[in-house]
């Protein structure tokens, strides 16, 4: 059941029936509230309002006494509990707030600051936006002439945001170019998948984004999911959406990569440089990241500049005057030089070139 954010119904929001479970309920949230927050959607006010519509739907039907409420005498019965009415729940007694979340839902619904609070509170201090929350394993069914009849084999640790490269997917049986078929048994052969040469220009399998820019397909901007792998024929990723066996394939300019990275060179807040956070919008506008900074919970928007990407993280070269050639490539960091504040990055197996931090985008 797909998410209604046009819904005042507080099970349509989340896309979830009223017999589902506290867990169904808790995964709908934690993934829209993701994709809603503000602050991956920088300047988007549809973003916020949605956002507050999803964190009142679950703050509600997360209470156990407000949904029982809910259930019976909806939202109008939920409002008038939590201004101290009397509300019969149908199983003898009366409810009154208290005991529960502390945010009410009346009036206008739950304030922005509001919703933020609950958002952080569901995640206690966790990453909310560099890590998610299983439904990632499985077969895939193809879309975009991507999957088909194989039966997809996934192997290795790819669920670690920036830190892909251990996964990698073959598939087998009929249908496949080249007639990659199998036999176990009676004079049949089975034909292993060669090794692919490693790649410095493309985004390691497992690494989290999220998709935006997309046309055709734009109910799907702001999903994540795990890149599964890099199609080079094609120049598109294969991308698995999180809680989800469906995979799409997508070019680079519709991936935003959620990968880890490090503070540097503010001068006007200095215990925040060398803290850790995760990449989790580009606000074009500004031109700076929006990084959740783990260690103060808090979103930041930083420069280019300020933002020091992890070893192994692939990139696109943009800004680059001195060899304009070179923009639009893509390459893997393999070295900070702090005293120059500039990367070390792979284009391939024999050519490493030293760039800025600020002309290297994910």
């Amino acid at each position: 059941m797909a998410p209604n954010l046009r819904s005042d119904d507080y099970y349509a929001i989340l896309g979830c029936k009223r017999g589902d479970t506290d867990a169904q309920l808790k995964k709908a949230y934690r993934k829209l509230a993701v994709k809603w927050h503000p602050d991956k959607n920088p300047g988007n006010e549809e973003a916020t309002k949605n956002f507050q519509k999803i964190s009142e739907a679950y703050a509600v039907l997360s209470d156990e006494k407000k949904r029982k409420v809910y259930d019976q005498h909806g939202k109008d019965g939920v409002n008038a509990a939590e201004q101290g009415a009397d509300v019969p729940t149908g199983g003898g007694f009366g409810f009154r707030p208290g005991g529960g979340s502390h945010h009410h839902t009346s009036g206008t619904g739950m304030s922005p600051e509001e919703a933020d609070q609950f958002f952080r509170m569901f995640f206690g201090g966790s990453d909310p936006f560099g890590g998610m929350g299983g439904g990632m394993g499985g077969s895939t069914r193809g879309r975009d002439g991507l999957g088909g009849s194989g039966i997809n084999m996934m192997f290795g640790n790819g669920g670690m945001p920036g830190m892909g490269g251990m996964g990698s997917s073959f598939q087998m049986g009929g249908g496949m170019p080249g007639g990659m078929g199998s036999s176990f048994g009676g004079g049949g052969s089975f034909r292993q998948p060669q090794a692919q040469a490693k790649r410095y220009d493309a985004i390691p399998d497992g690494t989290i984004v999220s998709l935006k820019g997309l046309v055709n397909a734009s109910h799907f901007n702001g999903d994540r999911g795990t890149i599964q792998q890099y199609v080079p024929s094609s120049g598109r990723y294969v991308v698995q959406l999180e809680d989800s066996d469906e995979t799409l394939s997508v070019k680079p300019s519709n991936i935003l990569q959620h990968v880890h990275m490090r503070v540097h060179g503010i001068e006007s807040r200095p215990e925040l440089n060398g803290k850790t956070g995760t990449v989790i919008a580009w606000d074009p506008s500004a031109e700076r990241y929006k990084i959740y900074v783990m260690s103060v919970e808090k979103v930041m928007s930083l420069k280019p500049g300020n933002v020091v990407l992890d070893k192994g993280t692939v990139g696109q070269i943009t800004g680059l005057s001195s060899k304009p050639e070179l923009n639009g490539k893509w390459g893997t960091v393999v070295d900070w030089v702090r005293d120059v504040n500039k990367y070390d990055l792979q284009l391939s197996a024999g050519k490493v070139i030293r760039i800025k931090v600020e002309n290297l985008r994910v």
